[in-house]
């Protein structure tokens, strides 16, 4: 994701916004789970260039996905963007991941970015009968709206809510500007998302500030975190970061799936690696895993 993106992040005011008011309410009113978890991960994982430093030395491609769910317990699935999968490619995906991984799809475009977000159609109920085959490995889908979908589309939305199936879990993603202004029609966005029961997403990304809006609508958060090929300030921002889901978890959020951007996904390990160990001392308790450099494992990753 590379919208907002910026020649210089030198003068950007990373710091997050204040927490909404309407958090503490929602956070109350969420019943005590018995353990909470923060699942951390990249958006890829066909990636040779991880090679003898994440991935082993001289590992086959049909091999890439194993040794990414032996690093991460969570990926931001956007091939599912593009295409809905088969049964058959499901099935390979939960062989491939440990019992502790979770998928979180990327709703196809073909629904997304439909005219009436796939309700005239077949694709809904499609995609959400396959993508239910990961049973338990199944984290939660996210819908990522056009840049065009504005508040006055609300409606359309709500309708697209009260049709997809509430038994599959999922957070929604906007990105025009009408969302992130203190107005009515902006608050019932989050409304909407709470009724339904679905989880935000929150982007923390240089050149879009406003789209870092701290508001939770469950107990459920997806945070894509866009990183500046390892600059200083990617380490001061998930230092932040840690300090608001330290509140956020003990306030009763349940789960968090944290979500790591760097350019060309080169140094996503790297930034998640440090998020592990960030997290982690801050919030200890919590069930988490990160990537270690595979010189730095025992044995293999097999």
């Amino acid at each position: 994701m590379d919208f907002g993106k910026l020649l210089s992040v030198d003068q950007v005011d990373f710091s997050l916004q204040p927490e909404p008011l309407q958090n503490a309410a929602l956070l109350a009113a969420i019943p005590r789970a018995p353990k909470q978890s923060i699942y951390i991960g990249a958006t890829g994982y066909n990636m040779k260039p991880w090679t003898g430093t994440w991935y082993p030395p001289g590992i086959k491609d049909k091999d890439f996905l194993r040794a990414y769910g032996s690093q991460f317990n969570t990926i931001e699935h956007n091939t599912t963007h593009y295409r809905i999968p088969d049964e058959i490619t499901v099935a390979r995906w939960l062989e491939d991941t440990p019992a502790d991984f979770r998928f979180c799809p990327k709703i196809p475009q073909t629904i997304s970015h439909a005219r009436d977000l796939g309700l005239s159609g077949s694709q809904i109920p499609l995609f959400c009968d396959v993508i239910s085959g990961l049973g338990e490995k199944l984290g939660c889908c996210f819908l990522q709206l056009p840049p065009h979908f504005s508040v006055r589309d609300l409606n359309l939305l709500s309708r697209f809510l009260d049709v997809f199936p509430p038994q599959v879990p999922l957070a929604v993603e906007v990105r025009h500007e009408s969302f992130f202004h203190p107005t009515v029609a902006a608050e019932d966005f989050f409304t909407l998302l709470q009724d339904h029961n679905r989880a935000t997403v929150i982007t923390d990304v240089s050149g879009r500030r406003d789209v870092c809006h701290m508001r939770l609508t469950n107990g459920t958060v997806l945070i894509r975190f866009v990183g500046n090929a390892l600059h200083p300030t990617d380490y001061q921002r998930i230092e932040a970061w840690a300090t608001r889901l330290k509140k956020w978890l003990e306030a009763g959020l349940k789960e968090v799936y944290f979500f790591t951007h760097e350019p060309d996904n080169l140094l996503a390990p790297e930034l998640a690696a440090f998020c592990h160990k960030t997290f982690a001392a801050l919030i200890p308790g919590v069930v988490m895993r990160g990537p270690v450099p595979v010189s730095g494992r025992q044995g293999t990753l097999f």
